[in-house]
Parts: structure tokens; sequence; C-alpha cells
């Protein structure tokens, strides 16, 4: 069996780009997130359903930020996806103008991707016939348009790729851009997910299947990761994009360097279409080959990012795996108390808060954590961020289907 590499590689984070239900922009999501503020409301656009609420972002005007012509080309998933590269890459200090394009590679996750124009354009087909669809569905419903159109605003003109794994989407995606900066294939890449999956048929198919919270009395408490009275996620909407460099590259240049990342690890359950392997055991091998990638221990991990998703099953099931490998000892967070479950984008998001509470030396509580589950025997940051000096952190995301993927970040 092949082993693990002996010597450590780390890359460079020396961008950020974050549109989610808590803002546009780092300061605007650390404002919210960092104060444990939940974004759960009414979504108009599902008056009348089972569960009438998400995490939307709101405030989002794309034609302001891309231009009307621009916009209209686009489903609302590449328009966030966009937005959110185009901040990461001004974050970085890059210049698009200047920069050698055939040498910046751009990784997104994606679970539906256009998901809103399929549904749109299905209802035109069905209503109105086949005359009156439009000829942009084609591109602007495949999965691989948020890569595409990212390529095209910034001329990033190298290796263009798209994976899909399920809610461990932007992790694997942040995973397989350190690969590419290792393998030399590109200088800079460009890394994240983006997730616009909020449609009427998409919640239905979540309530029936029992996996969003029913609290439609309270949404602004419907997420509460690891809580006694978790009932279920809430389904949200968002985009996260991570600029990667090689670190010698990033200290050439000069560049601020938020944090690293050391280390990747993946895994696939073979269990059950929805459901957690109940052993943990495909989580656990994800983490411990992402820790083995990163040459660390456990006993190094100062705070994970958990899954964290809300859920009955999910949230028992991780808390022993993470018990079982590190102990006691570090701080965990669930941010989709505050955000909700971003699907696809989930884990990009997430490693972006990683790197943000490494570089800050601050845990974002898990909000509306009031009465922890008995069952859950870790050490959840609930009610206030906790200051720390985190030298390593773990952020886990795993999938429908099985699919786990995890990072490690360290200090910079």
């Amino acid at each position: 069996m092949a082993a693990f590499r002996t010597t450590r590689f780390d890359v460079a984070v020396t961008g950020l780009g974050l549109v989610t239900p808590a803002g546009t922009g780092v300061e605007a999501n650390v404002a919210c997130v960092w104060s444990g503020t939940s974004t759960a409301g009414r979504a108009p656009g599902f008056a009348g359903l089972p569960v009438d609420f998400a995490c939307s972002v709101r405030d989002f005007d794309a034609g302001a930020l891309l231009g009307r012509r621009t916009a209209l080309r686009m489903d609302r998933v590449s328009q966030l996806g966009v937005v959110a590269a185009r901040q990461a890459v001004a974050d970085a200090g890059l210049d698009p103008t200047t920069w050698e394009g055939a040498r910046v590679a751009v990784v997104m996750g994606t679970s539906f991707g256009g998901a809103a124009s399929l549904e749109r354009e299905h209802r035109t087909f069905l209503e109105d016939g086949a005359d009156l669809v439009s000829p942009m569905l084609m591109v602007t419903a495949p999965v691989n348009m948020t890569a595409g159109f990212i390529a095209m605003d910034c001329k990033a003109l190298g290796p263009n790729q798209v994976v899909s794994t399920a809610c461990a989407s932007g992790t694997t995606a942040v995973g397989l851009g350190r690969q590419l900066l290792e393998s030399g294939m590109c200088d800079v890449v460009l890394a994240g997910g983006s997730e616009a999956a909020l449609t009427g048929t998409g919640l239905a198919s979540l309530h029936k299947m029992g996996a969003l919270s029913r609290r439609t009395d309270d949404p602004a408490t419907a997420s509460r990761p690891f809580d006694a009275d978790r009932d279920g996620f809430v389904a949200g909407e968002g985009a996260g994009v991570l600029v990667l460099e090689r670190m010698e590259d990033a200290e050439a240049r000069g560049a601020r360097v938020r944090a690293r990342i050391s280390g990747f690890g993946a895994s696939a359950d073979g269990h059950h279409v929805s459901a957690p392997d109940p052993t943990g055991g495909g989580a656990e091998r994800a983490v411990r080959a992402a820790l083995a990638d990163a040459s660390l221990a456990p006993a190094d991990v100062d705070h994970i990012n958990a899954h964290g998703t809300s859920t009955p099953l999910n949230d028992v099931t991780e808390s022993r795996m993470i018990r079982r490998v590190f102990g006691e000892a570090p701080a965990v967070t669930s941010t989709k108390g505050s955000i909700g479950h971003l699907i696809g984008a989930a884990g990009a998001v997430e490693a972006a808060y990683t790197v943000l509470a490494v570089e800050r030396g601050e845990i974002p509580p898990t909000a509306n954590l009031t009465s922890r589950d008995p069952d859950i025997a870790i050490d959840v940051v609930a009610g206030e961020a906790r200051r720390a000096d985190l030298r390593a952190a773990v952020s886990n995301s795993f999938g429908f289907g099985g699919q786990n993927a995890v990072i490690v970040v360290t200090a910079a």
C-alpha cells in the first residue's frame, strides 16, 4: 500500500470571497457568524409549502454587481460564485489584467448547479410549450457553468474543473485545488463552491425525506446543531472562494497569508444514500487521512468546524467520531446554526470560516445551541465566540451518498 507523503505540503490561503446568508464580503460574514446570529427567515417564494423558510442571500443585486446583461446570462448559482471569486481575487491582491491566466486554475464544487433555471424552464415547457423554452437553459443549468463563468470573468485560463460530492463538494474542491498546485499544473487556484438550489421542488423533496427542520413557528431558531431539540437542517444558498498559492510564491510576491491548507482526506461510507454510517467509520477515515497528509496527530488539533447539520443522526454520529479520534480537547463549532446548510457550497464557506478562525484566534459560536444533547460528549462552543491560540484546525464535510471530505488548516 502506498504511504502518505513524508513531508507536508502547505498551500497559502491569500484571498477569501464570501456571499452567504450572513452577507456579502468577509467583514459582513464575521460580524454575523461570530456574533452567533441566525439568518433563517421566511422565504416569500415558498409560501404555502410545509416548510416555508430558508437561509437566503439577501440584498444581492446581481445586475448592479455584474452588469445587467452579464447577470441575465447566468443562473443565480453562477452569479453568487462569480461575485465571490472577484472578492477573493481582490482580497489576495491579484490583478486578472496582469496575471498569466494560463497558470490560474478554477475548481468549484456544487451539488445542483443551475437548479432554478431548470425548474423555471421545465414549468415553461409544461405550461406554454416547447417553443417558449429559453435557449439559454443549456448555458445556465449545467453544473460546469459557474467555473466557466469565473474563468471568463477573471481570465483564469488554466485547468477548469467542477466537482460534485453533494454536501462535501466545496471541501473536495479546496482539496483538489491544493493537489493541482502540488502537481505544478498551475500557480494560483480559485477553489470553492456555489449553490443556489432554494427551489420549491427541492425544498418539497427535502421535507418529504425528513431532512428539514419543521420549526415553522420560529424559523430563526430552527437550525440548532448539537442541541437536544434539533429536528433537521435549514436549507441555504451561497458561495465561498479561496485563493490558493504555493507558499514560496505567496512569500515571493509579499502576499498576506491568512492561513495554510496543510492536509486533505476523502472517503466513502458505502452505506446509505442519505443516512451516515452509524459507526462513523467513513468520516473517521477521511479525518485520519487528512491528519496524516498534514503530518499531524489528533492532539495537535485545537479546533474543529464540524459538519454539524442539526439533524438527529448526523450530529450524534459525528460527535462520537470526534470524541473517538480527538478526545475532549478540541473546541468544536457548527456555523450552520447561523447560515443554514449551503449544500454544495457548505464546505467551501466553512473552510473560509475555519481560515478566519485560525487567523483571528477566535472560534465562532454554534448559534441556537441552548441545551446540548446529552449523547453529544464534545466541547461545543456556544453562546459567544471563544478566544484561543489556534495552531491547527479541521473542517469536516459529509454528503448524501456517503461522500466525505476533510481539510486541515494551520496557522500562517
